[in-house]
């Protein structure tokens, strides 16, 4: 197969959509955002992307394959913007892939006519929180205020370290090509798969972009993370704690 490869799966006419892109990262935030969307609103699976630079593996799911890959669905609520998602279980392996594969993914959004883009992740703090609060960054000034209109943070020198990863691609590469972009992070302790913070950072999505979701289920697993938490809490607090390397990575 080739280094990076296009797989159309289905026609769609998208009026102006945005490009919403959450992949595997910190507290699998911007994972689990797009994966709530996904099932609360009908979408339809336009197209998949493969490259040598995923994992070598493929996935199971009652028996049939499906190799690694990452995949674009067109999204369009009744009152709303329609919206181009992009999601999968992966991130590339390496330098060289993540940056092939950013460009395959702005290629993807462009003819599509998206003219804006959203990457969601997590950012992580390096401690358990109980208030989220939402950052973010992104590619011009009119962006920076209508974030900021919704109650995204814009903070002096955060996130330390910069956005890596496909997040921090769409913003940099999208903005040599024309893309207004932004990346919305949502707080999180880095240690944990984070509902809550997903919940968050949809919230100000949903503000911007003009959708209604139901919040049930993702408030049912932010309960059971709740549980797990607990539990960390009641646990010697001499367990060693992550890196700053480890919790560098927002995607």
């Amino acid at each position: 197969m080739d280094e990076f490869e296009r797989e159309a799966l289905g026609d769609v006419d998208l009026d102006d959509p945005v490009l919403v892109e959450g992949l595997p990262g910190v507290g699998h935030v911007g994972k689990l955002a797009v994966e709530h969307l996904l099932e609360e609103i009908e979408s339809e699976l336009v197209e998949r992307v493969h490259s040598t630079h995923f994992p070598p593996q493929v996935s199971v799911d009652d028996g049939r394959t499906e190799l690694a890959g990452a995949e674009f669905h067109a999204v369009r609520p009744e009152d709303g913007r329609d919206m181009l998602v992009l999601t999968g279980d992966h991130q590339a392996q390496d330098n060289t892939g993540h940056y092939g594969l950013t460009e395959t993914f702005l290629d993807v959004a462009d003819d599509h006519g998206v003219s804006r883009a959203f990457a969601l992740g997590g950012v992580p703090t390096g401690e358990l929180i109980e208030e989220y609060s939402v950052l973010g960054a992104a590619t011009t000034d009119e962006v920076v205020d209508d974030l900021e209109d919704v109650g995204v943070e814009f903070r002096e020198d955060e996130p330390a370290g910069g956005i890596v990863g496909v997040s921090g691609l769409l913003l940099g590469l999208g903005e040599r090509r024309g893309f207004e972009a932004a990346c919305l992070m949502g707080e999180t302790s880095g240690y944990l798969v984070d509902p809550k913070s997903a919940q968050a950072v949809l919230e100000v999505l949903q503000e911007v972009v003009d959708f209604e979701v139901d919040y049930a289920s993702l408030e049912e697993r932010a309960d059971e993370m709740e549980e797990v938490v607990r539990k960390i809490q009641e646990m010697d607090q001499g367990t060693p704690a992550a890196s700053d390397e480890d919790l560098r990575y927002i995607g």
